[in-house]
């Protein structure tokens, strides 16, 4: 049996353990010992990471060349359209190569949003949006490229699920446990793929370090 650790990670957070410039880091809210972050997210990102000691698994959900499927919630500075969205869909150009395409659609405001600290900076008189965008490449920061690509700069990045993993009502700073069973996952090294789990019961969330 492998134990999986899901944790809603706060913005300006580093997805490690340590950092030598005194940042905040995992160590301050998280306190089990021997296990390891599978990916990372990006110290100005938010939301889902997934933690194990199972060194397997965490190259499994990790490496790219599962491509496993991650889901965001990306709030842009401005009122994305459609031809946006669809070339998101598509693909697009980024100096680094073209994107694999993508899943993509403008949502609302998500319901159970929480604040964040410090706030988004709002423009005068400049509208903002949601979208939902689920890619299966893990390239620095692709999904703020993605967006300034095709005209829309990224104001808040908000990672709501990996594979079918998601952050369900975890609040910011808190964790769960999952037990996964001895056929926990298999992986097929194509786009589409998804893991197949034999879940067991959560264990009990941690405390909050903070209310959202």
């Amino acid at each position: 049996m492998s134990d999986i650790f899901l944790f809603n990670k706060p913005f300006q957070v580093m997805s490690q353990f340590t950092d030598n410039d005194g940042r905040a880091n995992l160590s301050d809210y998280i306190r089990i010992p021997k296990i390891y972050p599978a990916g990372r997210l990006d110290y100005d990102s938010e939301g889902l990471m997934i933690l194990t000691g199972d060194g397997e698994l965490q190259h499994q959900i990790s490496h790219p060349r599962h491509k496993l499927a991650k889901t965001y919630w990306v709030q842009v500075d401005g009122e994305i359209d459609q031809d946006a969205i669809d070339r998101l869909k598509n693909g697009v150009q980024l100096n680094d190569g073209p994107t694999l395409p993508a899943a993509a659609e403008k949502i609302d405001e998500p319901d159970m949003l929480w604040p964040r600290t410090p706030p988004v900076r709002f423009r005068a008189n400049i509208p903002t949006s949601w979208l939902s965008l689920t890619i299966s490449e893990g390239r620095n920061r692709q999904v703020r490229r993605m967006t300034a690509a095709v005209g829309f700069p990224t104001l808040r990045l908000i990672r709501t699920q990996i594979g079918d993993w998601s952050i369900d009502n975890l609040a910011p700073g808190e964790h769960k446990t999952l037990s996964l069973g001895p056929e926990f996952i298999r992986y097929k090294s194509n786009k589409n793929s998804k893991p197949s789990i034999n879940r067991r019961k959560p264990k009990a969330h941690t405390r909050r370090k903070y209310s959202p």
